[in-house]
This record gives structure tokens, sequence and C-alpha cells, in this order.
């Protein structure tokens, strides 16, 4: 068996009840997104004005090579989720900068209810989540929820 599938169903075995399912189809996609944003805010530690040198890139880059040591396919898939989480987190941030809002404190408040539902997910369950035993299920969560759309569209991954 791959790696990838290997993974996959090692986090799927926390994942089994309907609801804790459906809290994470809203609830990861909400933490990858307010990941990137906070990455988003963290000064390069190289140069400041170069975009691919930005420190979200610089993790962008280290996921992808991760990635890409699973599966080719997803790692497509995470780069079109990732660039299109990072263009509605400047959307996001030109909209609370027009309402006069605090970009940090509407990423913060997305982040930390996702988080009380993915726990609220794991009780229903009554399982821990993945990444309490190790650490690396906290990039297979969007890989799952990828894989089950490849599923769907029946592209290999």
């Amino acid at each position: 068996m791959r790696k990838i599938e290997t993974l996959l169903n090692a986090y799927g075995e926390s994942h089994q009840n309907s609801t804790n399912k459906l809290i994470h189809w809203f609830c990861v996609p909400l933490i990858l997104f307010c990941l990137i944003g906070f990455v988003k805010m963290i000064p390069s530690p190289f140069f400041s004005d170069s975009f691919l040198m930005s420190t979200e890139y610089i993790v962008f880059f280290l996921s992808v090579i991760y990635y890409l040591n699973l599966s080719g396919s997803l790692t497509i898939g995470f780069i079109i989720v990732f660039f299109s989480m990072s263009y509605l987190n400047t959307k996001l941030e030109q909209v609370c900068d027009s309402l006069g809002w605090s970009y940090i404190m509407v990423i913060i408040i997305i982040f930390v209810i996702a988080w009380i539902g993915q726990f609220i997910g794991h009780k229903i369950e009554g399982k821990k989540p993945s990444f309490m035993q190790d650490i690396q299920f906290l990039l297979i969560g969007p890989a799952w929820l990828l894989h089950f759309i490849y599923r769907k569209l029946n592209i290999a991954y």
C-alpha cells in the first residue's frame, strides 16, 4: 500500500461518524484558510519585497515538497486550494480594511470557531483528533478531503 493510502486510512479511522465528517468539510478548509492568513502576516526573514521569498510562499513550497512525496495529483489539488485561499485571504483583508475591522481579529475568530467545531466533531465521534498521535496529520486533513473529491471525479490520487 502506498504511503498516501496508509495515511488517509489512518486519518479516516478517527473520522467515521457522519456528523464529524460534515464538520470537517467546513472546519478543515477554514483552518487552512486561517493558517494561510496567519503566515501571510509573518514578515519574510529574507527579502521584504520579494514575492517568492515571502514567508507565505516559503511555507507553500515546503508543503508542496511534503505533498509531492505522497501524491503528485493531490499536490496539484493542494496548489489550486492554496492559491484560491491565498486570493480569498487578500480579498478578506481588503473587506476588513474597508469596514474598519481588524483582519487579524477576524482570522483569529474564524480559526478559534473552526477548532471548536473540530473538537466538537471528535467529541461526537468519540475519538481524539489524529494529529494528537502524529503531527503530520495536520497536513493530511486537507488531503483527506481532496481524496474524496478526486474519487467523485474519478481522478487517481
